[in-house]
């Protein structure tokens, strides 16, 4: 399997850097193929801005949208932005590892997000119709892939439980894993969670990489979240709103998945 790890974390000395480093030796050591993006070592720039685009001239005014599918279309994109995207083509399977900041990933994270996922390569593809609303949501250029979020916290499991105070964990992670991996068409997998990251110590960290190489070596079978796809039918079109006879009087990020997804978590 060809697998692409971006990691985002600063210190490569960290509990991040560490399961970083076990990854890369675990998935290799099983006879993977593996391309690495670490962004705070690539120095990666992660603001999308006019600087990007070489057909702007000075002082034109900037629109992210159709800059990006210009540069994407006539191949005038930054190196760099074009390196990434090659590599998700590459892959069978991303891996998205980071800490959790501020109840989200990294800045230098969404920005890779921000200027790889260009219009025309993931997203604005596909017919837009009365049945069919862009390749999206199920479809699109990543359809056939597989990603998983490898995430790191300090607070405890039950911080993000559903009466945490932080809220569930499935629910903090479902703009990632629905509107940035599964809109392009990843199959997205359960994530895997380290809670108390401060309190980690030899005998933990053991119980850690046992649990995640376990994941890492049923990448390819692991059932993904059964998240609804857009233009099968459950949906709506245009409004994309689902039809009232599936999952009557229920709201909430829930809805969007067929079953109830599993947050997986490391030993604590």
């Amino acid at each position: 399997m060809k697998i692409l790890l971006v990691h985002a974390h600063p210190e490569a000395r960290s509990l991040n850097g560490s399961l970083k480093q076990f990854m890369l030796e675990r998935l290799v050591q099983s006879g993977h193929e593996v391309q690495v993006s670490d962004l705070y070592a690539m120095q990666w720039k992660a603001t999308l801005a006019a600087d990007d685009f070489a057909h702007l001239e000075p002082g034109a005014p900037f629109d992210p949208i159709s800059d990006s599918q210009r540069a994407f279309e006539a191949g005038t994109q930054r190196e760099e932005v074009a390196a990434e995207q090659a590599k998700l083509l590459w892959a069978d399977t991303v891996i998205f590892q980071f800490p959790l900041w501020w109840y989200t990933m990294p800045a230098i994270l969404k920005g890779w997000v921000d200027r790889v996922y260009a219009y025309g390569f993931a997203y604005g593809v596909g017919e837009h119709s009365d049945t069919h609303w862009g390749d999206r949501f199920g479809q699109g250029v990543m359809a056939g892939k597989r990603a998983m979020l490898v995430v790191t916290t300090g607070g405890w499991a039950p911080h993000y439980s559903p009466r945490g105070i932080n809220g569930p964990m499935d629910d903090l992670l479902f703009p990632i894993h629905h509107g940035i991996l599964y809109y392009p068409g990843f199959e997205v997998l359960p994530p895997f969670v380290v809670y108390r990251t401060g309190k980690v110590d030899e005998a933990a960290y053991a119980r850690i990489t046992e649990d995640l190489g376990h994941r890492l070596d049923a990448l390819w079978t692991t059932a993904p979240i059964p998240f609804r796809p857009q233009n099968a039918g459950d949906y709506e079109i245009p409004a994309l709103t689902l039809r009232e006879d599936i999952a009557p009087g229920q709201t909430g990020f829930e809805v969007h998945s067929s079953a109830p997804a599993t947050t997986a978590e490391a030993p604590r």
